[in-house]
């Protein structure tokens, strides 16, 4: 049972090197997260929010 304990934590420090050493970033890494701004635009592009509501939060969030 403790060489199968072993093996197992083994196997998921490898994996995460694998991972890291290959340039690769974890989910949910601040790296991969957009810009509030950013999102906004998308959101606007995509028809999900009207021009109003899109100014209105942009001049939020501008200052």
């Amino acid at each position: 049972m403790f060489i199968l304990w072993v093996l197992l934590i083994l196997g998921v420090g490898w994996a995460l090197l694998t991972v890291l050493r290959e340039g690769g970033s974890l989910p949910f890494s601040p790296d991969t997260r957009e810009a509030p701004l950013e999102v906004l635009k998308r959101r606007y592009a995509g028809g999900e929010i009207s021009a109003e509501e899109y100014e209105e939060r942009k001049a939020r969030l501008e200052g």
